[in-house]
């Protein structure tokens, strides 16, 4: 899997969003980032050597597109923010959360129905796998 840098990122949206020459990325990302062409071309060519985007001819400039999907490169990332920051645990996490009230009503309904998807799910697979047997 591929590790992005925050202007990794940008890019990676705007190419999720859109396939799109370094000249459109430009024009996209100018006004929040400030990143001339030169910038672009160096960042895609470093994402094309880990393989996150490559980039097909369109007549006269390339036009860049991910390789990889969106919901791999955030998994991974989530991933990688426990480990680094938690140490692996999700209940470490949303217990920081909980202590520094940073969750909201809304939020809180939200985990839960996730919390009860996942133990469905989990159920569910487990009556699979006793039906198999």
């Amino acid at each position: 899997m591929v590790s992005l840098s925050d202007g990794e990122w940008k890019i990676m949206n705007q190419l999720w969003e859109r396939e799109a020459t370094i000249t459109e990325l430009k024009n996209r990302l100018h006004e929040d980032t400030g990143w001339d062409k030169h910038i672009i071309i160096t960042m895609l060519s470093r994402m094309e050597k880990k393989g996150a985007v490559s980039h097909r001819e369109g007549g006269r400039a390339k036009i860049f597109y991910p390789l990889v999907m969106r919901e791999e490169a955030a998994m991974q990332e989530t991933r990688g923010f426990l480990q680094k920051v938690y140490r692996g645990s999700l209940g470490m996490m949303v217990n920081a959360m909980v202590e520094d009230q940073a969750l909201s009503e809304e939020e809180i309904r939200e985990l839960y129905d996730i919390l009860e998807q996942a133990k469905e799910k989990k159920e569910g697979a487990k009556r699979a796998g006793m039906e198999k047997k």
